[in-house]
């Protein structure tokens, strides 16, 4: 049994190590170049033991060296368990010479005696600058020009709005996608302005918190580019819709080149000066095409590619047991907004509402997943029912006309249950039959009951009054209160501003546990739905009409001096783009954190006096 063991766990070993030295042979390149550039593709082996190298073909770039030979090893000693790694690596130097799309395939090598082949890699080549050499020398002159000039060019910073469709029909999703555009190395986003998005219905793409900065060529010239926000719209009505413009206010640090110390004294001891800068995207016009005519009369309202199923949980019950069957409607399109089908029960059955679940997630083309329905209704007698299919229709937005999808429709057979379920009344008052509960009707007792005369002790005495006066009392002071609590819960603004600081402060402890548990873009998240949420409940502002200019107008309005104002919109400010600066990011969040809490606390004293 010993020996067993041993040879076990001596398996158990050499499996581990086999699975820990699984070779692995992959290429890495950039994702994009300009023309002219230098750059580096390399083919990795996680292995020493290897021959016969052999590069693909490479097309679209001059090879200026290689492959170049180089090895690596590393070895670990953690808890007396060593540990050893060990790779080679080819390297090629390339240079990209015209603008387009390549693929370089993968390269193949015998590692272990086994034959392998690595990745292939993308690498989109973007032209040179007009006017320029190549990417590092235009790069090179634009700094210059920048540290030279005192403002910063509409060519050298602008953000662009984008639709993805602007001829579309009522209720079809596409894309707005605000994009930066930059050449300009030191960039900082103070303040934006988003329109309301009249007329449409609006939702926001998620997005992760850290902008990623690619290189792309537009209008003849090579920028930096990010994706600042990107929501998905569904209009709401038909005609010509505009997007206004959105107002962004941002901040560009130049290096500034002077022989003079003072100058560097009076920049706050740097180089480098601060432009404020003005931007605000064109206005946008959509237009949208009204729905076709001869809708069918089950329209639903959906607009997008969808299907319909049902189910049912027994066809085989007794009376007052209950049945549901569940719809479910898939696809992609404006699933939320869909109007739920009816299932027509037999009209002696008792039917409830509909449950609603909507399992989806937003993508480019508009909603997509699922929404479930699930109908329950409980059957009162026996008998053979039949339950008709569902009808569902929706305008195909392929093949731009209305379709109609039908569901299978069910038999279900209902025996009879405990009680008196099935007894019948037959005649009643000459019309037809009436089906009632065996405890809707209760026998008439027949046992004799001695009744008092008038002027007995209880008539007219003190008791038979408080059966009275008592109930009535009761009736007035339950009237009285209901109508008080009702006249306070209608007043919603009122009760929303006197809930503010609560929910502020619930929120902050929120974001103050994550805080401790170091997660960035959470925090943030609830911090700025504390300082939003609370302004929005003190002043009774819809959020999404929020915005920094009326927030201080309304202030004003409510006697708060400009200081508080002002640190309150810096509050605002610093979490926003907190997440972006460089640094330290535990003290910058502790001193968000510490500045909301002191500008909240402020804010309601102020208002409350």
């Amino acid at each position: 049994m010993k020996k067993l063991i041993i040879i076990l766990m001596a398996l158990i070993a050499y499996s581990t190590q086999v699975l820990a030295d699984k070779v692995s042979f992959t290429a890495s390149a950039p994702d994009v170049v300009v023309v002219g550039d230098q750059f580096r593709l390399s083919y990795t082996v996680t292995t020493q033991k290897v021959k016969d190298f052999r590069a693909p073909s490479i097309k679209g770039f001059d090879v200026l060296m290689g492959p170049s030979r180089s090895q690596q090893s590393n070895t670990q000693i953690v808890n007396g368990n060593v540990t050893s790694s060990s790779s080679i690596t080819f390297t090629y130097i390339l240079m990209a010479n015209n603008a387009g799309e390549y693929t370089i395939p993968g390269a193949s090598i015998v590692a272990d005696g086994d034959q392998m082949v690595s990745n292939s890699v993308k690498i989109k080549v973007l032209p040179q600058d007009q006017g320029g050499n190549n990417g590092q020398s235009n790069s090179s002159s634009s700094s210059t020009h920048s540290s030279s000039s005192t403002g910063v060019s509409n060519q050298d910073l602008f953000i662009t709005a984008s639709a993805s469709k602007t001829n579309v029909y009522e209720q079809e999703a596409f894309v707005l996608t605000y994009k930066i555009y930059t050449r300009e190395s030191n960039l900082q986003l103070n303040n934006a302005k988003l329109p309301d998005f009249k007329g449409f219905h609006s939702q926001e793409i998620e997005m992760t918190t850290n902008a990623r900065w690619t290189p792309e060529h537009y209008q003849g010239r090579n920028y930096y580019t990010t994706v600042y926000r990107q929501f998905v719209l569904f209009p709401q009505q038909s005609g010509k819709l505009y997007i206004d413009p959105a107002q962004f206010q941002m901040t560009v640090g130049k290096p500034v080149q002077s022989d003079d110390p003072f100058d560097a004294f009076f920049n706050g001891g740097s180089n480098v000066i601060e432009i404020k800068k003005s931007i605000s995207t064109p206005k946008i016009a959509i237009n949208v095409n009204p729905l076709p005519a001869g809708k069918p009369t089950d329209f639903s309202g959906g607009v997008g590619e969808f299907n319909i199923s049902s189910s049912i949980n027994n066809k085989e019950l007794k009376t007052n047991d209950a049945i549901t069957i569940k719809l479910v409607i898939s696809g992609t399109g404006n699933l939320k907004l869909i109007s739920n089908p009816e299932i027509k029960f037999p009209d002696d059955f008792e039917v409830y509402d509909p449950k609603v679940d909507n399992q989806v997630r937003l993508t480019r083309e508009g909603l997509t997943g699922n929404k479930v329905i699930e109908y329950l209704a409980i059957p009162r007698h026996a008998g053979t029912y039949k339950i008709p299919g569902v009808s569902f229709s929706y305008f195909d937005i392929r093949s731009k006309s209305y379709k109609t999808l039908k569901t299978e429709e069910y038999v279900i057979s209902v025996e009879k249950g405990t009680g008196n379920a099935d007894q019948v009344i037959a005649n009643f008052t000459n019309k037809e039959d009436l089906k009632v509960l065996g405890e809707d009707i209760r026998y008439i007792k027949q046992n004799e009951v001695t009744l008092q005369t008038k002027g007995s002790f209880f008539y007219g005495s003190m008791t038979y009054w408080l059966f009275y006066i008592i109930p009535a009392l009761a009736f007035i002071i339950f009237f009285i209160i209901y109508r008080k609590q009702a006249a306070e819960n209608a007043n919603v603004a009122k009760m929303r501003t006197k809930k503010a600081n609560k929910v502020a402060i619930k929120r902050m402890k929120l974001a103050g546990k994550l805080l401790s548990e170091n997660k960035k873009d959470a925090f943030y998240d609830e911090v700025l739905k504390a300082l939003w949420g609370y302004i929005s409940d003190k002043l009774n502002i819809p959020v999404s009409r929020l915005s920094k200019d009326n927030i201080e107008e309304k202030l004003k309005n409510h006697g708060v001096n400009e200081e508080l104002i002002k640190e309150f919109l810096n509050a605002l400010n610093d979490c926003e783009f907190a997440r972006f600066a460089p640094g330290d990011e535990n003290q910058a969040m502790d001193k968000v954190y510490s500045s909301s809490i002191e500008v909240i606390s402020k804010m309601e004293n102020s208002i409350k006096h």
